[in-house]
């Protein structure tokens, strides 16, 4: 089969805090019932990097490896739409390492969001045409070339990691892109208002560790915050959220 006609081999990693939510949502995505998209998940793990980078370093038998929220749904027949999209990407971007299914075009003024996803019930496509090469990318959903030299930092806990790909890759000399991979996600975690202390705490610290970790890039745009300096991520927490107690 020709490699203009052949799909790319997918395997697809998830990390798991709460089995209710991965039976509900991301175990019960039909492309995984049925087997055909090959998955391992990764239990009590104390960051995203802790379950993704060990799966990369088993290699693999695969040459791209989705991450996915637990709480992500894949509709019918996502796994192939999926595969064509990053293949279709490869021909427009020959370096692309990195895509996902949401993400920031530039930053500041000039960012651009890009992507095509269900976000608790809100649908969000976004008029950038896909395949877009993007500068951040929200890590609901998103897959690394396996071939890539990428690896998750996990000094970023659950938090920032995806758009670290996006830069790692750019320092690398490689692409980075939204693909059009529309899927559910149905996080229950809240945009404003109360917050648990553990997560109000935790993604402070994240996002401190990784504005110094790219200090030399900012400004940076994600899907949730705009950096400018260091300290931005905190005081951005500080403005829509407190401690629910």
């Amino acid at each position: 089969m020709s490699e203009a006609i052949r799909l790319p081999d997918l395997m697809l990693v998830t990390g798991v805090s709460r089995i209710d939510v991965l039976s509900a949502r991301l175990a019960a995505s039909p492309c995984l019932q049925r087997g055909g998209l090959p998955w391992v998940a990764h239990f009590n793990c104390n960051s995203a990097a802790m379950a993704f980078n060990a799966t990369l370093d088993s290699r693999p038998r695969a040459e791209w490896l989705v991450w996915a929220h637990q709480d992500v749904f894949l509709p019918e027949g996502w796994d192939r739409r999926f595969a064509a999209a990053l293949r279709d990407a490869r021909f427009r971007f020959p370096n692309l390492a990195v895509a996902g299914a949401y993400g920031i075009s530039g930053a500041g003024r000039s960012a651009v969001r890009a992507g095509h996803v269900l976000d608790r019930g809100q649908l969000l496509k976004e008029p950038a045409a896909l395949p877009c090469p993007v500068n951040s990318l929200d890590e609901l959903l998103l897959a690394v070339r396996v071939d890539s030299p990428l690896r998750m930092d996990p000094a970023l806990g659950f938090d920032f990691y995806a758009t670290d790909l996006v830069l790692q890759a750019q320092e690398a000399g490689l692409a980075s892109a939204v693909v059009d991979a529309y899927c559910e996600h149905w996080s229950d975690t809240p945009s404003s208002g109360p917050m648990p202390r553990e997560l109000f705490e935790r993604v402070k610290a994240n996002g401190h560790a990784f504005e110094l970790k790219w200090a030399h890039r900012l400004p940076v745009s994600t899907p949730c915050f705009e950096i400018t300096r260091p300290g931005d991520v905190a005081a951005f927490v500080d403005s829509i959220a407190w401690v629910a107690p």
